[in-house]
């Protein structure tokens, strides 16, 4: 029974080469210009498509081009990116985000320097070798940089390839159908452009809450728009109900000196923002217990009316904002363990922006600002 389902359905669905060739001839005229890419049909360049696609993981195309184009202008070539200092990498990266990207961008651009004489491989496993390379990114290099038979399949293919073929289990149990689906439905022929005009299709027509069903190249042959309309075409991919996120607390603790400077160090080689330069914190605990004043240094640690909030991919943080001041000639003592931090450092707080903070660290300084001078 199962068998014939899927025979029937497979005979409802038009062929895949008018699949094909309705999406990129919708491509050749509506084909975002977007600075990692080539025109349509020409070949792309792999450093350029590797760094654009490591970037937009999580984060939407209007973020990530201003960074690109600052990178590529830095580090024109993989090699300049591999021989870049990390904590120059990490600074440049501050503001988008997820911050093992970054470290993984660097420790891949010195494998391919080493170990591929500065070329990305084109062979599917040994793109997914690379550091931080998965099976979409090395897929989408593969298709997008050399022109070779991949399936692409990212967060905007999942879903045109729920609603075509109105595929009902929801994610992350849909994966396996929906990949199945896009390796079906996948060229032979212009492989890069094909999954670029999908991204493109889902960037502008095919979205996610207010599908433009009525533009779509590929709506004679979509399922969801069929039994349904668009209202039935917004509801896939399916997906479970999301888990509440917890709440992590902590305190965020503003040191300056006489002078006025803040004090700020570089976080552990391990962890969340993992090597970048931060203003100290407590511990971040989930417990809901009334925070207690830090003791860090022995200082008379003042609370500020202020909390910054944070959210990251699996937790949100509350950090509640307190300063202190040290005395004027310092302490001996204090200076010396100060001294002994990761990349420790006096900064003027108005300079703060220019040392590539990442974002909750710029949140705790405009919270620092907005307390009327703490300390």
């Amino acid at each position: 029974m199962i068998a014939s389902n899927c025979q029937a359905h497979r005979n409802r669905v038009p062929a895949v080469s008018q699949h094909q060739s309705a999406l990129l001839d919708w491509y050749d005229q509506h084909a975002r210009r977007l600075p990692w890419r080539y025109a349509p049909g020409q070949p792309a360049d792999a450093y350029r498509v590797w760094l654009s696609e490591v970037m937009l993981q999580q984060t939407t195309v209007a973020s990530v081009i201003p960074y690109f184009l600052s990178f590529t202008e830095r580090w024109p070539t993989v090699e300049a990116l591999a021989l870049a200092p990390l904590e120059d990498l990490l600074e440049a990266w501050a503001g988008l985000g997820y911050y093992a990207r970054a470290r993984n961008l660097h420790a891949c651009a010195r494998t391919v320097s080493l170990d591929h004489g500065g070329q990305f491989p084109s062979d599917l496993n040994a793109l997914r070798a690379l550091p931080g390379v998965g099976d979409y990114t090395a897929a989408a290099i593969r298709a997008v940089a050399f022109g070779l038979p991949a399936v692409v399949v990212d967060g905007n293919i999942e879903r045109i390839m729920s609603r075509l073929a109105r595929i009902e289990a929801p994610l992350p149990k849909g994966k396996v159908a929906i990949r199945a689906e896009a390796a079906r439905r996948a060229p032979d022929q212009r492989c890069g452009d094909y999954a670029q005009a999908l991204m493109d299709l889902g960037a502008s027509i095919c979205l996610p809450k207010a599908p433009r069903c009525a533009a779509c190249p590929l709506a004679f042959e979509c399922l969801a728009l069929r039994d349904g309309g668009p209202e039935l075409a917004a509801q896939y991919p399916r997906k479970l109900p999301k888990k509440a996120k917890p709440t992590r607390h902590g305190a965020a603790l503003w040191l300056s000196d006489a002078q006025g400077r803040v004090f700020i160090r570089r976080r552990s080689e391990k962890g969340l923002l993992a090597s970048m330069l931060e203003i100290p914190s407590t511990d971040w605990c989930s417990s809901d217990q009334p925070l207690a004043a830090p003791d860090w240094l022995g200082l008379d640690w003042q609370r500020q009316d202020a909390e910054v909030r944070h959210t990251f991919t699996h937790f949100h943080l509350r950090l509640t904002l307190y300063s202190a001041r040290l005395p004027r000639g310092g302490d001996a003592a204090l200076q010396a363990t100060l001294s002994q931090e990761r990349d420790a450092r006096w900064v003027a707080p108005e300079l703060l922006g220019e040392l590539g903070l990442p974002t909750l660290m710029r949140k705790i300084a405009i919270a620092a600002e907005l307390a009327d001078g703490p300390g």
